[in-house]
């Protein structure tokens, strides 16, 4: 079964819309890799630009982030430079749906938290690892600092969603039932 986790950056900021995830102007690039070098260029944060060479992102499997996330609208691409860059799953308060299945449909885990269990990972200093168990329903964050506690949170994805983010999304899925 595929892994997922890793390293996290957190992104505190809702309704960040597919145009930040990933500028319009990269639309008509012929492989997601091209999209790899341009995730999150166009985002604002507290309203400073985001760094998206910095060494943190380019270590990181993870993006927590608020609600509303992947709002605007419902291309790919967006998802794709998640995928390029490694980035395994997404944790949100809520996602657009369209942009959430397109997660789905490319391997990528969505997760879904109450604002009260973001706030809790949003509260973690230090550098934040998480580890997600599919089978169980469970995110567990630990820190590098260590007076820092870990903390476990638990999440609901639908059977099918989960077969479709566990087998590495929709073709791999396909390839293996059809």
């Amino acid at each position: 079964m595929k892994q997922f986790g890793g390293p996290a950056i957190f992104l505190d900021r809702s309704n960040i819309n597919t145009d930040e995830i990933i500028p319009a102007k990269y639309l008509t690039e012929i492989s997601k890799t091209a999209l790899k070098p341009h995730l999150l260029e166009d985002l604002l944060l507290d309203g400073k630009p985001f760094d998206p060479q910095a060494e943190e992102m380019k270590n990181a499997r993870v993006v927590i982030t608020r609600a509303n996330f992947g709002c605007g609208s419902s291309r790919e691409h967006a998802v794709w430079a998640f995928e390029v860059n490694n980035i395994n799953v997404v944790v949100a308060e809520s996602f657009a749906r369209i942009f959430r299945q397109n997660m789905f449909n490319c391997g990528i885990l969505a997760v879904e938290l109450d604002s009260i269990q973001l706030d809790s990972l949003f509260a973690m200093k230090g550098r934040i690892t998480i580890a997600i168990d599919l089978e169980k329903d469970r995110i567990k964050a630990t820190s590098d600092n260590p007076e820092q506690e870990m903390i476990l949170c638990s999440f609901a994805i639908n059977a099918f969603d989960k077969e479709l983010v566990a087998t590495g999304g929709w073709l791999a899925y396909a390839d293996s039932h059809y």
